[in-house]
């Protein structure tokens, strides 16, 4: 764990393009994953608010698939259903399991 980091993608998506949003994300799987990424989901919340959750090896997995020739796929996920993407970035500093 030491050393993960969190990305957390969130916008607002108009509820008529939802279905594409999953749609789009589920395409994902079926593409190579970048090396690092340990996983990623997709998260509903209340008022059309969606957020991608992706945990990463360490910082130099994160920034290895920026520097990469394809834009971060996230952020352009969002974008390809009109909603505009905000990014945060976390590192874990304890985590819990059951």
């Amino acid at each position: 764990m030491a050393g993960e980091i969190l990305t957390e993608v969130s916008a607002t998506v108009e509820p008529g393009r939802t279905q594409e949003l999953v749609d789009g994300y589920r395409k994902l799987a079926d593409s190579p994953l970048p090396a690092g990424l340990l996983y990623s989901r997709l998260l509903r919340g209340d008022q059309n608010r969606w957020q991608i959750q992706t945990m990463w090896r360490d910082r130099g997995a994160l920034d290895a698939m920026r520097a990469g020739s394809e834009p971060p796929a996230a952020p352009a996920l969002f974008q390809s259903v009109g909603a505009e993407p905000v990014l945060g970035v976390l590192t874990v500093v304890a985590e819990l399991a059951g």
